[in-house]
């Protein structure tokens, strides 16, 4: 019997493999991937008749190097378009051109003439100041309901993609992946926790200068850093000045994506054709070095595109009517975000999208967790209906890549949801916003908070039992970037916004803030006093309450913005951290200091279980059961027994009279010792670990107005 010989491997791959530099590549996955010495383009477009992948050398370049034209016969696979380039290097700029039917009516927006940029970028191109109003894809002179097709090319404007496929060293790097129970979140701004001249750093405002700055996040004993938006945004899409100063406002919070998955070039101190990708793995892996988690404030609730009169940057010109959420006439967009569109979030392309920059985020670049913002308009349906069930909702919370990460929603919208304790499954943690007020209205004296202070202290579980949640579900905070600093909080009774340029008409009026006897800074000593006690207060409040604290950037040392509440367009010493306030404000940052620590060396505080009845016990300062009912009550105290041998006192009067609280008696050979009273005067308003003050037999404690105190409870022997 005769058989066929062998043939050779190379002569067999040169006469049936391709040879050109321009093959058909292959749909999957979306975005950029090296491949056999080349790249791989892929481009979802399910309505494109026609698409181009331009190669270019400089970003400001009107015209590209190279052009390749995808065949839909060779170059597509379903919706998805395709393609494979050799001789593609690192650093590499494209971006995309999609024709199809410029329809508005139908909910179609194609236009061949606006450079697109890819979805799935790891990297865009710097290009100050990005010219949005070149990218609108329509003849702007012409009425809304007559607009027809824009024939102006605005590639020279519009920043490019970077192709970006780096072999970094992570070295050992391993998620901290802190329990809830340990966590404690610090909320910074990557470019004003450093920018400010007096940082310090050698490279303010970037991705390094925050590395520079942890071994003061260590300090002060934060073991999470929720970092506001880093997807890449344009800083100069806001249009107005500064009324006051007549310099041109900028989008500074950056909750306006132009793409998912690219990290902010301008926050690059080594440059922003690539660079920002590496820089930002170095700061994720320092933070891992240093024990810090790293979690990302998330915007898939819209993009930058706006409304029908913004821009064409990304999935307008790709798709808009799968991308995005359109009202009935298809002309309009539904805006459950306040900024002009929604994310049509529950369309199956859409929620593939979503969990694909998921992922990349967590497995490309090492990061710990999200926060959504907006998370609302996430369960939202193509017709805005809120779901019961929704798929993507679902989908984060079981995907098996994402099972390790820590996901928390901002669990409401523009639009009347307020999800609070009712928000998808018991993955979710949320910011709960009704700790937030509960404990603002709490120490400002309103009536009726006795309550709900026990509540939030305890965890919330009159909101998140409902839902199977514990209290870890619970992101507590008193401040954040939205809204008034603690400093302001305690300084304002309403709000300042004049220097945004929207007549004082934008950011919440429902501050519940109060000035302490007078508007503003104030160099009286007795409003001082005052605004330094309850500034404690809130802290005190916010460490002792199970859940999981978050912290301001900047609280920690009084950092004040003015009065303005919604300072999202003021990148200036308005909202950046000045450092020297930490020096000025020694008393307060100590404080901050030894309540982290003293959360951390009392975990009863923290458990991630509800209280038991034999775990605490509430009572009025006469020692009796509170009035929970009383309107007029405002001083509450609670028992907490940590082990056989120790147990906590926590006492708050919020009133303006001081009030005798009778003590609970205690076991024989047990003592009292004074931790924390936020009257005090430094350093006798806390009392660092193992030099607390011994009480004398006394079985009264006095707390003055308006003021807060811990003591604790322990048998001689383990004193």
């Amino acid at each position: 019997m005769m058989t066929t010989p062998q043939r050779e491997l190379h002569e067999y791959l040169s006469e049936t493999c391709e040879r050109a530099d321009v093959r058909a590549g292959s749909p999957l996955p979306l975005g950029t991937q090296e491949r056999a010495g080349g790249v791989n383009f892929a481009l979802l477009s399910r309505h494109a008749n026609r698409v181009r992948l331009e190669l270019f050398d400089h970003p400001e370049d009107a015209k590209p190097v190279r052009g390749i034209d995808l065949d839909p016969v060779r170059h597509r696979t379903g919706d998805v378009w395709h393609v494979w380039v050799a001789g593609i290097n690192p650093g590499q700029l494209y971006a995309y051109r999609a024709d199809g039917p410029y329809e508005p009516n139908k909910g179609q927006r194609f236009n061949f003439n606006r450079l697109l940029l890819d979805p799935f970028a790891a990297a865009i191109s710097q290009l100050p100041p990005w010219d949005f109003a070149s990218a609108r894809g329509y003849d702007a002179s012409a009425p809304e309901q007559d607009l027809v097709i824009s024939t102006q090319d605005n590639c020279a404007s519009m920043p490019k993609c970077v192709y970006v496929n780096e072999p970094f060293d992570w070295g050992e790097d391993q998620p901290p992946r802190h329990p809830w129970s340990k966590t404690l979140i610090y909320e910074a701004h990557v470019r004003g926790f450093t920018i400010h001249p007096n940082s310090g750093v050698k490279h303010p405002g970037t991705y390094r200068g925050l590395m520079e700055k942890i071994p003061y996040l260590k300090s002060l004993g934060v073991t999470a850093v929720e970092l506001m938006p880093v997807q890449e945004f344009n800083e100069a899409s806001v249009t107005r000045m500064n009324p006051r100063t007549g310099q041109p406002l900028k989008n500074y919070w950056g909750y306006d994506p132009v793409v998912f998955c690219a990290p902010k070039a301008s926050y690059s101190s080594a440059g922003g054709s690539g660079q920002q990708k590496l820089e930002f793995k170095e700061m994720v892996r320092t933070l891992h070095q240093a024990g810090i988690e790293v979690i990302l404030d998330v915007v898939f609730n819209h993009t930058a595109e706006g409304d029908e009169r913004g821009p064409t940057l990304c999935f307008r010109g790709m798709d808009n009517a799968i991308f995005y959420t359109l009202a009935d006439d298809k002309r309009h967009y539904k805006n459950y975000t306040g900024t002009g569109n929604t994310i049509n979030a529950n369309h199956p392309v859409v929620r593939d999208h979503i969990l694909a920059a998921l992922r990349y985020w967590m497995v490309e670049m090492h990061v710990d967790g999200f926060r959504f913002d907006l998370a609302s308009v996430l369960g939202r349906d193509g017709t805005g209906k809120l779901l019961a069930n929704a798929p993507l909702l679902e989908r984060i919370a079981e995907d098996p890549i994402l099972r390790d990460v820590k996901i928390i929603a901002e669990a409401w919208d523009a639009a009347g949801a307020y999800q609070v304790g009712s928000f998808s499954e018991r993955r979710w943690a949320e910011w709960n916003g009704r700790y937030r007020d509960d404990v603002r209205r709490f120490w400002r004296g309103d009536e009726g908070m006795l309550g709900l202070l026990a509540n939030r202290i305890c965890g919330s579980a009159d909101i998140y039992c409902k839902s199977g949640k514990g209290p870890e579900g619970s992101i507590n905070f008193v401040t954040c970037h939205d809204g008034f600093t603690l400093n302001d909080l305690v300084s304002y009774r309403t709000k300042h916004n004049e220097a945004n340029g929207e007549n004082n008409h934008d950011g919440t009026d429902a501050n519940f803030s109060q000035n302490c006897g007078a508007e503003g800074a104030t160099e009286d000593a007795g409003i001082e006093a005052l605004r330094k006690r309850q500034i404690k207060n809130f802290l005190l409040t916010l460490l002792i309450s199970r859940g999981v604290p978050m912290l301001l950037g900047g609280d920690e040392a009084r950092r004040s913005q003015g009065g303005n509440n919604n300072a999202y367009c003021q990148d200036d010493e308005t909202s950046w951290f000045d450092w020297t306030d930490i020096e000025r404000q020694q008393e307060i940052y100590r404080f901050a200091c030894g309540m982290i620590a003293f959360r951390g060396a009392h975990p009863v505080l923290s458990k991630e279980q509800f209280y038991t009845d034999t775990e605490i016990r509430w009572f009025n300062p006469a020692g009796g059961l509170p009035d929970w009912f009383d309107p007029k009550a405002q001083s509450l105290a609670c028992l907490i027994q940590e082990n056989e041998h120790a147990a906590l006192l926590l006492m708050f009067n919020a009133g303006a009279s001081d009030t005798t609280f009778d003590l609970p008696p205690l076991p024989q050979a047990w003592r009292w010792y004074l931790a924390v009273d936020t009257s005090g005067l430094t350093p006798q308003d806390l009392f660092v670990a193992g030099t607390e003050a011994l009480m004398d037999h006394s079985q009264t404690y006095r707390l003055q107005q308006r003021s807060s105190a811990i003591l604790l409870a322990r048998a001689q022997e383990c004193a």
